[in-house]
């Protein structure tokens, strides 16, 4: 073997194992659903912001991937000013974690969150969250809200009804029956319940409000959120005529 070649082995062996290191970290992150595995996302958020500063007293939406494909957000919500800041696949302590940069620097006058499904389906291999452990969570994020804007409202959308997850469906509803008890607790948190509107008349999940997938909505779906969502929003943000 020429010393040429011997060099281009131990470089290929070398970008190999560094490719194997970086796939176990990468792993690891998603199986201990490590918050920083959405920090491109983060950044992008970071950077539009920059590049366009949205004016203070916005509502800002967050949450998991149904925040985020609500790609019809703003027109649904006019004339009320959103934001959209959903991001992954993220479980309730994600959203928790990049809260100080995707929501709290808006100053917004109102959060929209969605997000506890993935918590509960243990999404990338994570560990499960109990229903119990969706309300604590839950109450983390409003906290650390609260605490640096302690007087704006929060509104919690409901778990909705599942379609391919099931048989998770039972412990979602418990998990919803607990955070709406958590939300009757405090004036500034509001619950907002779009699972009646997205049950079929034997008060099964309907199968109609779902992208193939079987968990993303699709426009249907949207529109059943927006007929639920933007009243209440419109109710408390524009009974002056705005």
């Amino acid at each position: 073997m020429t010393s040429v070649t011997t060099i281009i082995v131990v470089l290929a062996a070398l970008l190999a194992a560094l490719g194997l290191m970086a796939l176990a970290r990468f792993v690891g992150k998603l199986r201990s659903a490590d918050p920083t595995m959405w920090e491109g996302a983060i950044r992008k958020f970071e950077k539009a912001d920059r590049r366009s500063p949205a004016p203070k007293g916005i509502i800002v939406f967050t949450g998991s991937s149904s925040i985020r494909y609500w790609k019809s957000l703003k027109e649904d919500m006019a004339p009320l000013p959103v934001m959209n800041r959903g991001f992954g696949g993220s479980q309730i302590h994600q959203v928790t974690h990049y809260a100080d940069r995707i929501v709290l620097p808006h100053q917004p006058r109102a959060v929209v969150f969605y997000a506890g499904e993935n918590d509960m389906a243990g999404l990338f291999f994570s560990r499960k969250r109990t229903p119990v452990e969706i309300r604590d969570a839950y109450r983390e994020f409003c906290q650390k809200i609260h605490r640096a804007l302690p007087e704006v409202p929060i509104y919690h959308i409901s778990t909705k009804p599942p379609k391919r997850r099931l048989r998770l469906w039972p412990a979602m509803q418990e998990a919803n029956q607990l955070v709406r008890e958590y939300c009757a607790s405090d004036r500034r948190l509001h619950y907002i319940d779009i699972v009646p509107a997205m049950l079929d008349a034997e008060g099964k999940p309907r199968r109609d409000v779902f992208k193939w997938d079987g968990i993303h909505l699709n426009e249907k779906g949207y529109a059943i959120w927006k007929s639920i969502v933007r009243p209440i929003l419109a109710e408390a943000f524009l009974r002056s005529g705005e």
